[in-house]
């Protein structure tokens, strides 16, 4: 009796990780390629201190993805398993993280992702943090902020499929957000916008995830083509793959960049356009 109970919960255990993808697909490259660019799309009034602080952004925007490996409560943070809430554009979502867990129970809405919630949280922090004159707290909200924006436009970071297990395919999202950006990022050039003032952080990002969302299918079926007749991951592989999901990854690069300076800019708007110092 006690080891059919023992199994029981192991058992459940097993299914309670399968449900919940991954969190924090992009590899390390990524998000410090993303964050470098982000630098690039600010307005001088505060490019300077950005720009001064870049090394120091760059360096800390895997921060949060080590907290997660290390802290199971701050898991969540990193994703929103949409598909879990219906079909495209899950409509039956409120962006209202109250209304949300009225409508689903706060244990679904926090097992199955906070994302776009976890972007208005720090886009808030980083605002009270340049208000207050706290360069130190804003140097570390913001690079915060610019890995949980980088996370909503990774694809596996919207999905129950986070790691590609549902679909047969695992390991998929490291390949995409982690081999590609690893083997090729010297050979195509990320090119994202000048930066712009966001109206509400919270239902832009969801904007973010939904559209990361959209390209899924389109990764999951390249994988699929690259590795059809091959036994494993080999450089004719990622060949393959980068010639059919490169354009994508770029895409959502270039996307990351300008959305990671336009929420450094909108918190600095918001809290009232203080002169930051040159470092």
């Amino acid at each position: 009796m006690i080891k059919r109970r023992i199994g029981a919960c192991l058992l459940s255990l097993a299914l309670l990780f399968v449900a919940v993808p991954c969190a924090f697909a992009w590899g390390p490259n990524a998000e410090r390629l993303v964050t470098s660019k982000a630098v690039d799309t600010l307005p001088p009034e505060i490019g300077t201190f950005f720009d001064s602080n870049r090394r120091f952004l760059v360096q800390h925007v895997t921060d949060s993805a080590a907290t997660s490996n290390s802290d199971p409560a701050a898991r969540g943070n990193g994703f929103i398993a949409l598909d879990h809430y219906g079909g495209f554009p899950f409509a039956g979502l409120p962006r209202s993280y109250t209304a949300a867990v009225r409508k689903y129970g706060r244990r679904t809405v926090d097992k199955y992702g906070l994302l776009p919630w976890q972007v208005g949280v720090y886009s808030q922090k980083l605002t009270q943090a340049l208000e207050s004159r706290d360069w130190q707290a804003a140097k570390l909200a913001a690079a915060a902020l610019a890995h949980y924006v980088a996370a909503a436009h990774d694809p596996f970071d919207t999905t129950t499929n986070g790691d590609g297990s549902l679909s047969n395919q695992p390991g998929v999202n490291q390949r995409f957000g982690g081999g590609l950006v690893d083997r090729y990022q010297l050979f195509f050039f990320v090119k994202p916008n000048e930066a712009i003032y966001i109206k509400d952080p919270t239902d832009h990002a969801f904007e973010m995830v939904l559209s990361a969302h959209a390209w899924l299918e389109n990764i999951l079926n390249a994988d699929r083509l690259a590795h059809q007749d091959l036994a494993g991951y080999s450089d004719e592989y990622y060949d393959r793959f980068y010639a059919q999901a490169g354009a994508i990854l770029v895409r959502q690069l270039s996307d990351a960049s300008t959305d990671v300076g336009s929420y450094w800019m909108t918190a600095w708007i918001n809290a009232g356009r203080p002169k930051l110092p040159s470092k």
